[in-house]
Parts: structure tokens; C-alpha cells; sequence
């Protein structure tokens, strides 16, 4: 009864008890699943194929900007870049001076006179407080700034040839969902298409004027046709996949892109691509920095084997006092503290088992690999560059016969299912022509995507033209 009251229940009958209190145990449970319900839309409203928010529209320049940030291949290429380039930084700072402060203060025993204990030491209290310019002249050094600067300029390469082999990636993703989606499309079509066929032949089976064997062919494309369907799905669901990995830090699928295929893209002669290759081919220029840097490298080891001069100027305080200058009572005067101090140290190598002669040897080896690489490079760019080439020219050729093709196929289904409503046609004639209109269709885009793949792959030599 007390919860009863508690749940306003004036009625004081069994019945009317046990009817209120079942009441409020089915209003705590809504209001316990209510929440629980709220995260499940939630995690829907989450779920691109449940979210409710319109998809954004991406173009192939958004997705070249978006895959730069996300991709993790071009980042390391950056981030190589910078390391070489700060290489090249410390490199040059070690051929000029350097400046330091040095401060410290030395106790030593004494022994009764002014001196200490410690021969080395100037006195019992020692204060320094110093500013110490150091230049070291040292070939080695130098070849290492000159080994650096090349370094710098491969990464730099190297770098330019992840941006290209990016856009590369992104253009073959980026068409290869178009291409996944008109395909998807067709094969709508096409299983539309196959089931109004079946639709008929059925009718014309009622009427006495096809066999049922017809039928069972008809049934068995339609069947075909909805197979082939969903295995397009899947395509364009795992090409929007691939896409989205590269477009997106959160993995967002909620997108569409933009479809250019049928847009027209000018190609060079072959004369004005050899030229902007020649100048422009960052394969190249990383294999030529890299025998730069093996050159340098060869005389980083021989300056490993040659002189080194360290030159030092000191200029403060080295003194028994704190204090720019102090009284000397052997004298009677002020002795003035504060002065400077110049060195000269010439280092020779004269004997170290071999390690020098060691060295040289190593980089003379690196130095005949770099310069066979260059070899190798360059002979390989003329042979991509024409076989990329040849693919743009030969793709660009083929797509108004493609599409002439598939118009052709088109109509060659649409005047078969004529004839054979007419009764001149059999099924197979009708079969084939939805299958032969299927794959004009499918070949048609394939062709489109082909051709702008071969332009970026002909870019990655080139550049933007």
C-alpha cells in the first residue's frame, strides 16, 4: 500500500493495486529502453546508409586535396623531405663558427699558499666565465654540406614522385567508383530489362505462340541478370570503400562524386611530352641526386684521412676573483682580469688500421651503384615514355568506337525484341543481343576510365599539361 500511495493510487481494492503497480512497472521500462533506443538511432544516424544528411560532392581536384592529407605513403615522403632539408641545415652550420658561454667555478685544496693543492689550477677559488668562438677547416665537412645538398634535392624528387604517383592512385579510384556505378546502372537495365522479357514470353506462351522452352530461357537470363546485379553492387560498394579509406580521417562514406568521364582532355604530341619529360621527370632527377650525393660521399672519406684545423677564441674571465679586475698585494696594484685567449689545433691522421682507406673504398662502391642506376633510370624513362604514350593514343582511339558500339547494341536489342514479338526471332537471338548490349555498355565506360588512367600515368613523367 505504501507504494501504492506513493504512485497516487487512491483505491484501496487488490485488483486496482495490482493494475497500477503492473502500470508502473511498464512506464519504467519505456523509460528505461528509451534511452537505449536513442543510442540505436544514434549509431544509425552514424551509418551512412542510414544517415539522413545529404552527401557531399566531391571532384577529382577535391579528392587530390583530400588524399595529399590523408594519404599516408605521400606524408612519409614529406616528412623524408623535411629531414633532408634540416640535414642540409646542420650540415652548413657545422663549416661556420660557433659561439658558446662557458661559466663554472673550481674549488681546490689548499696547501697553505695561494696556489692549492692542484698544479693545474689557478688558485684555491676559481671562477670562469668565458665566451668561446670556434671554427673548425675541415674537407670533410665541406664534401658532407655539398652530400647533403644533394640528399636534399632527392628527397625533394622523391617527394615529387609520390605527388604524382598519388594523383595516379586517386584518378584510378576516383573513375574506377564512376565506372562501378554506371555499371551498377546497367546492370538495373539490364535485369529490368531481362524481366520485362520474361513478362512477355510468358504472355506469348499463354497465347499459343512460343514454346516454353522460351520461357525457361527467359526465367533463366532474368535469373542471371539479377546475379550479375548484385555482384555489381558489391563493386561499387567495395570501390566506394577504397575510395573513401583515402578521402576521409574518419572513414566517411556519405559522398558522391562528380562524373567527367564524357569531358574531353587534350594530349600533347609525342615531341612536346618527350621535351616536358626531359625536363620535368622527377625519376630522373632523384637518380641524378643520388650520384651526386655518392660522389660527395667519396669525398666525405677522404676527408676522413686528411688535416683538420680547430681555431679557439676565448674572451672573459679566468680568475682566483669573480671580478674584472682585483688587487695584487705582492705589487701593490689592480691586476686586470678580463682578457682573451686564442688557440690553433692542426690534426693529422697518421694510422688507424685501414678504417680510412675502409671508407673510401665503400663509398667508391656506392658511387658505381648510383651511376649504374642513372643509367639504368634514364633508358627507363624513354621506354615508359613511350609505352604510356602509346596507351593514351591508343585508349583515346578506341572510345568513339566503344560508344558507337554500344548505341549499336542498343538498337540491335530494341529491333530483336521486335522481331521476336513479330515471331521471326528466337530467344537465343534475344539472349544475346541483352548480353551483347550489357557488356558494349560495360566496355564503353572501362574505355573512358582506361584513357584518363593513362593520362595521369603519363603525367607522372611529364607533369600537368
Amino acid at each position: 500500500m505504501h507504494y501504492l500511495r506513493t504512485l497516487g493510487c487512491t483505491s484501496t481494492t487488490g485488483i486496482a493495486g495490482v493494475s497500477i503497480l503492473v502500470g508502473a512497472i511498464l512506464l519504467c521500462a519505456e523509460a528505461f529502453a528509451a534511452p537505449q533506443a536513442a543510442t540505436t538511432l544514434t549509431s544509425q544516424a552514424q551509418d551512412p546508409n542510414h544517415s539522413s544528411v545529404a552527401p557531399q560532392t566531391i571532384t577529382l581536384q577535391d579528392a587530390l586535396q583530400r588524399a595529399k592529407s590523408n594519404s599516408p605513403e605521400f606524408q612519409a615522403a614529406l616528412t623524408e623531405f623535411g629531414l633532408a632539408r634540416e640535414d642540409r641545415v646542420q650540415s652548413r652550420a657545422a663549416l661556420l663558427p660557433s659561439v658558446t658561454y662557458n661559466g663554472g667555478f673550481i674549488y681546490t685544496q689548499g696547501n697553505g699558499t695561494s696556489a692549492g693543492r692542484y698544479i693545474a689550477n689557478n688558485g684555491v677559488h676559481e671562477y670562469i666565465s668565458q665566451g668561446n668562438a670556434h671554427q673548425v677547416v675541415s674537407y670533410g665537412d665541406v664534401a658532407d654540406f655539398r652530400r647533403a645538398r644533394a640528399v636534399e634535392a632527392a628527397a625533394h624528387a622523391k617527394a615529387e614522385i609520390a605527388s604524382r604517383g598519388l594523383v595516379a592512385t586517386v584518378v584510378k579510384l576516383y573513375y574506377g567508383l564512376l565506372v562501378a556505378e554506371r555499371k551498377y546502372a546497367t546492370s538495373q537495365r539490364a535485369s529490368g530489362e531481362a524481366q520485362h522479357f520474361l513478362e512477355i514470353s510468358q504472355k506469348l506462351e499463354k497465347g499459343g505462340e512460343v514454346a516454353h522452352s522460351d520461357v525457361v530461357k527467359a526465367q533463366l537470363q532474368s535469373q542471371q541478370q539479377s546475379r550479375d546485379l548484385q555482384e555489381a553492387q558489391l563493386s561499387m560498394e567495395t570501390a566506394r570503400l577504397d575510395l573513401a579509406i583515402l578521402l576521409f580521417p574518419d572513414f566517411n562514406q556519405n559522398f558522391t562524386v562528380v562524373d567527367d568521364l564524357q569531358s574531353a582532355q587534350a594530349v600533347p604530341t609525342f615531341e612536346e611530352a618527350q621535351t616536358m619529360a626531359a625536363k620535368g621527370n622527377p625519376v630522373l632527377r632523384e637518380a641524378l641526386a643520388n650520384f651526386q650525393a655518392a660522389k660527395h660521399e667519396v669525398q666525405v672519406a677522404w676527408g676522413g684521412i686528411m688535416p683538420t684545423l680547430a681555431v679557439d677564441y676565448f674572451y672573459g674571465i679566468d680568475a682566483t676573483h669573480f671580478a674584472v679586475s682585483q688587487y695584487d698585494p705582492v705589487s701593490g696594484q689592480n691586476i686586470r682580469n678580463l682578457g682573451y685567449q686564442a688557440s690553433a689545433t692542426l690534426q693529422l691522421p697518421v694510422w688507424n688500421w685501414g678504417a680510412g682507406r675502409s671508407k673510401i673504398k665503400q663509398a667508391d662502391l656506392r658511387e658505381h651503384q648510383s651511376q649504374v642506376e642513372l643509367t639504368f633510370a634514364q633508358k627507363q624513362a624513354l621506354s615508359n615514355l613511350r609505352e604510356f604514350y602509346s596507351e593514351v593514343q591508343t585508349s583515346r582511339g578506341e572510345l568513339e568506337s566503344l560508344n558507337q558500339s554500344a548505341e549499336l547494341a542498343a538498337e540491335s536489342l530494341r529491333l530483336t525484341n521486335l522481331r521476336y514479338q513479330a515471331g521471326e526471332a528466337t530467344v537465343l537471338e534475344v539472349v544475346d543481343a541483352q548480353n551483347a548490349l550489357t557488356q558494349a555498355r560495360n566496355a564503353a565506360d572501362d574505355g573512358q576510365a582506361r584513357f584518363r588512367l593513362a593520362v595521369s600515368n603519363l603525367q607522372t613523367l611529364t607533369g600537368n599539361f
